[in-house]
């Protein structure tokens, strides 16, 4: 894609559908009249009441206790340096954006026009009261430095300026484990620090906590090393100055143990690095352009131990993994400041955390055969799934045991399970099967890609490198729509109709060859091979693509008829089926069949259950299956109740493991606590399904449309399960995101089909 695409993309993101990335949900009814006089007048009075009586009640009736402010003044916006208030916003809405997936945090960002110090701090200090902490953001140094202490030291919430802290936490975690693989201790490490503005000097704090002296730190800034005769001298960086006079970044370099890297890309050299210690650690987090490439790094030192700001390479050094969670502990305990100690306790928790057995829904996720603690694994992955119920109770601990939490958790598990329960809403899953599928890109071949949202799809796939896009259809339009879309990369077009197209031919004749007995004739399968999901559906028959993608332009029962005719279904399966993974605010569902068994029989329920089953595990997820119908457990006798008791029966014979049951209606399904009560019996008691088997097709497409529709649940399929190769039907005038995400998927699955293919036979 050109800049100017690029741009037009990312503006487009911004301002469509509606403008800005953050919105205002209500909470509570507000329906009826009834409801409107109890959220405002005269209802309202009595919470106001109470309050005056007790402020420390603001916490029970009011969104105070979740809610956080974002806030700048635009002074050190990314890598835009000062650009205003108004042109920070964005990045503010953006931020207030991470702490809601991530930890379920509520946000208003906050601009403030001013560069004085005690105006922006007056400012902060005065709307506080709406908010449970304070999170400052790309505020410049050295001002941000005074604007933080004196917010900590006067307001009785937690306030923290990420830019300073997050780096430092997640770093300190990542060099306590570095320096244990490594044989050194803390205390005896020497360390060369490549920049001395606020993320840097805030590593360096923190590692001096950890035990790094700090006569082994040496700093250097743009005008070189830090040295106690420079004029002027900044009082935070006086405390690193050293005496004598200053020596170059390669001499400081040459035995040191560590390079912490926060200044600009590669200014440490392969020399440099050959002349470090034995098990260097690098840690080089200027982004883009780190100081040192990596793969440049590990082939000059194969002991080297490094990380990088980056989420291409291991060791991602990511705030993320920080301060949604050190503010959802803080909150959660109503602390009144974010303290050593608890900043700390998150560096502790990460460092233990990668060395933790790693979920098998990480592992698939970032294309792993099983993560190890080790040199290419020292911190967590961004999306592991156990961060909030690790690094938040750490926080909340770590604040009650250093006096500064109001309301003390004394149920931990139940706590545990809370913050678990709070990651249901976020759309987690999409990053971590983009993540799978671009660990190895697969060829994918669009079906009908001279259609512009279909194009449109493939551009992204192939930019975010999730796959090589193979574009099928009528040269001559892909070539215009292309140029519109500003899609200028090289990537393969194939016309079926165009004149000297060898392949249509030996397509032709092996189709002929397969289906002559079954009344296709040569002249037939010349024809057929000239449609696009013929061509496309022979493509991944025999090689010349890995997956496709189709559906858009027409109906599924029509897309999927070449399918069927062309490509096998997998060994011992007898019954294809559909299954939407549906991304709901309890996280994600997996709905069958809802696409090709228009009233399946009770063997055909219990195959797609077990196909079904089988997807679920593929992302990561064990299944929970519900088969629901309209009665519960034999309360009726009416046929299609009976044949979902009947396939039920069938899978606790023949699949004892398989944690499913029904028949059960949709609703004691769902609700754990409603199905515990009435049916103690059940597989399902006390367990949140996260599968539902429908009784017929009428009813799972309609459910997820709905869901869908109504409620914006993302929904990802109809995935095609049970077929030989990876090929996959998007819906009718599916759009441009779900093409995208099901692209991702038909990758997965052809790295799951290549595994098999690889495994030895029993």
């Amino acid at each position: 894609m050109n800049q100017y695409s690029k741009r037009r993309e990312a503006l487009l993101y911004h301002a469509k559908p509606q403008p800005g990335k953050i919105a205002v949900v209500p909470t509570k009814p507000y329906a009826t009249q009834r409801d409107l006089t109890l959220a405002y007048s005269p209802g309202v009075a009595e919470p106001c009441i109470e309050i005056h009586k007790d402020v420390s009640k603001v916490y029970k009736y009011t969104a105070k206790g979740n809610l956080v402010a974002v806030i700048s003044n635009g002074t050190a916006v990314l890598g835009l340096g000062d650009i205003g208030p108004e042109a920070s916003k964005p990045v503010m809405e953006g931020k207030g954006l991470l702490f809601k997936i991530f930890a379920d945090i509520d946000v208003f960002d906050i601009e403030v026009d001013s560069k004085d110090i005690d105006k922006f701090v007056e400012t902060v200090k005065a709307i506080a009261p709406t908010f449970g902490g304070i999170n400052l953001e790309d505020i410049k140094a050295p001002e941000s430095f005074e604007i933080e202490r004196r917010l900590v030291e006067e307001l009785n919430i937690p306030v923290m300026h990420d830019d300073q802290h997050g780096t430092a936490i997640i770093s300190s975690a990542a060099l306590i484990n570095a320096a244990e693989l490594a044989g050194k201790k803390l205390e005896d490490l020497k360390i060369v620090v490549s920049g001395a503005g606020s993320a840097a000097l805030s590593c360096a704090a923190l590692y001096l906590l950890l035990g790094v002296k700090v006569e082994n730190i040496t700093m250097f800034d743009i005008d070189g090393m830090i040295v106690k005769s420079r004029p002027n001298l900044f009082p935070l960086h006086a405390k690193y100055a050293k005496d004598g006079e200053p020596k170059s970044l390669a001499e400081a370099v040459n035995g040191a143990d560590m390079f912490l890297g926060l200044s600009v890309g590669n200014v440490l050299t392969p020399e440099m690095l050959l002349t470090m210690a034995h098990d260097p650690i690098v840690f080089a987090m200027a982004n883009p352009v780190p100081e040192i490439n990596y793969d440049l790094a590990v082939s000059t030192r194969k002991d080297v131990i490094m990380a990088t700001g980056r989420s291409d390479h291991p060791n991602q050094v990511n705030n993320v993994l920080g301060f949604p969670y050190i503010f959802r502990g803080a909150l959660d305990v109503r602390a009144t400041k974010i303290n050593e100690a608890m900043k700390m306790a998150a560096v502790h928790a990460l460092a233990e955390l990668a060395k933790a057995s790693v979920p098998e829904q990480v592992n698939i996720a970032y294309g792993e055969t099983k993560l190890i603690f080790g040199r290419d694994y020292i911190i967590p992955k961004p999306f592991d799934p156990r961060l909030i119920a690790v690094v938040a109770p750490a926080v909340a601990r770590a604040a009650m045991e250093s006096g500064v939490a109001q309301k003390p958790i004394t149920d931990w598990d139940k706590y545990s399970e809370e913050l678990l329960d709070r990651l249901g809403n976020d759309n987690k899953m999409v990053r971590l099967l983009t993540n799978r599928a671009k660990s190895a890109p697969k060829r994918i071949v669009f079906a009908e890609a001279d259609q512009l949202d279909v194009l449109k799809a493939a551009q992204i796939v192939m930019e975010e490198g999730i796959g090589e896009p193979i574009l099928l259809g009528a040269r001559e339009t892909i070539e215009e729509l292309k140029e519109e879309l500003g899609f200028d990369e090289n990537v393969q077009i194939v016309d079926p109709k165009e004149a000297g197209n060898d392949r249509l031919e030996d397509y032709a004749q092996a189709f002929w060859q397969s289906k002559k007995r079954r009344g296709i004739n040569l002249l037939d399968a010349q024809k057929l091979m000239r449609q696009r999901n013929y061509y496309a559906a022979m493509m991944v028959n025999t090689g010349d693509a890995d997956a496709m993608i189709t559906g858009y332009s027409r109906n599924y029962p029509l897309s999927v008829k070449p399918i069927l005719q062309l490509i096998d279904r997998m060994p011992n399966v007898s019954r294809i089926a559909t299954t939407n993974m549906m991304l709901t605010k309890r996280g994600p569902m997996f709905l069958s069949d809802t696409a090709i068994n228009p009233n399946p029989t009770a063997d055909d329920l219990a195959k797609i259950a077990l196909l079904t089953a089988s997807t679920a595990r593929l992302f990561g997820i064990e299944p929970v299956i519900a088969m629901v119908s309209f009665s519960n457990f034999g309360s009726s006798t009416d046929p299609g109740a009976v044949k979902v008791r009947e396939a039920v029966a069938y899978l606790h014979k023949n699949h004892p493991d398989l944690i499913v049951d029904g028949e059960v209606q949709a609703d004691f399904a769902l609700n754990v606590e409603l199905h515990e009560s009435k049916f103690p019996f059940s597989k399902l008691a006390g367990k949140k399904v996260n599968t539902l088997i429908f009784p017929n097709l009428d009813s799972a497409n309609i459910t997820y449309k709905l869901l869908k529709e109504l409620d914006k649940v993302v929904s990802i399929g109809p995935i095609l399960m049970g077929m030989e190769k990876p090929v996959h039907i998007v819906q009718f005038n599916a759009s441009v995101e779900e093409m995208v995400n099901m692209a991702a998927v038909a990758v997965v699955d052809a790295q799951e089909k290549e595994k098999r293919l690889k495994m030895p036979k029993k």
